[in-house]
């Protein structure tokens, strides 16, 4: 069932910790996160957390939180199940994911509490790097500029969430334009979570390879990773491979009269090509 991207409900947040690496006892000691739907805020959670650790000097040289600022924060137990609560069954977000996820799963684990499980997480920096192909460098303040978004990044948690929201919001846009607006295409391509992406992927090549086996033309919508452009092309699938960690169809491209190689995660939608 089509699903419109402006009828989720997404929350962005961002962290700020005491250094890089949470598995040699670096902690969060800020999160802070927007809850919206469409073009409406529906909410907004922001939070110190006394992480019982010194903060590192190069951590304090970017987000400038001192020791006298966290003194009277709350631990983590206490801020984590409350935000928990605030996510829901939202879809989240945040630019650079990986490094956030890291953080906040190392949290719940110090808290005696398992991984968070069953919530779809989308890297706002990987729509960045799908949609902007080309700009060689993807910082959340470069691209910010790139876009022509004017607040600055000020390595503050919920100050860095207003503006991924922003970025966010230009980058739906651009998908828009373009003709995607379906949230099961939007997730299959920006999010992160490795389960879900191996089932979409896997139902794709199940269906897929039947039409190789059938020996049937296929018309695909393609996003193209090099242009970011979204095309209509009837292609006679061949076989489907594994290259390099991902999967693709190989077929013959009528719209360039050759043989060519398909991402299997930009291909939007596909269906049995009738002349």
């Amino acid at each position: 069932m089509h699903r419109d991207i402006d009828e989720v409900e997404f929350i962005i947040f961002d962290t700020e910790t005491t250094g890089l690496q949470p598995r040699s006892g670096d902690r969060i000691v800020e999160i802070s996160a927007i809850k919206f739907k469409g073009k409406e805020r529906l909410g907004v959670f922001d939070s110190l957390i006394n992480p019982g650790r010194e903060i590192s000097p190069d951590a304090f040289e970017v987000n400038r939180i001192s020791p006298e600022m966290l003194k009277g924060a709350p631990d983590a137990g206490e801020v984590i199940p409350k935000f928990l609560d605030f996510i829901g069954s939202s879809c989240l977000c945040s630019y650079n994911a990986g490094f956030d996820m890291e953080f906040l799963n190392n949290e719940l684990e110090i808290i005696g509490r398992k991984a968070l499980e069953g919530v779809t997480v989308v890297d706002v920096l990987k729509m960045a790097r799908r949609l902007l192909p080309g700009l060689g460098r993807y910082p959340l303040w470069f691209v910010t500029d790139r876009l022509g978004i004017s607040m600055q990044q000020k390595h503050r948690a919920l100050s860095d969430v207003e503006i991924t929201l922003q970025v966010f919001n230009k980058l739906k846009d651009m998908l828009k334009e373009k003709g995607i607006s379906d949230y099961a295409n939007f997730l299959s391509l920006f999010a992160i979570n490795e389960r879900f992406l191996k089932d979409v992927n896997n139902q794709k090549v199940i269906a897929i390879q039947e039409a190789i086996d059938l020996r049937v033309k296929l018309k695909i919508k393609y996003l193209s990773s090099s242009s970011a452009e979204v095309t209509e092309r009837v292609v006679l699938p061949k076989e489907i491979k594994n290259e390099k960690e991902r999967i693709y169809l190989v077929g013959y491209c009528y719209l360039r009269d050759e043989e060519r190689s398909f991402r299997m995660d930009n291909i939007l939608h596909f269906e049995i090509y009738k002349q």
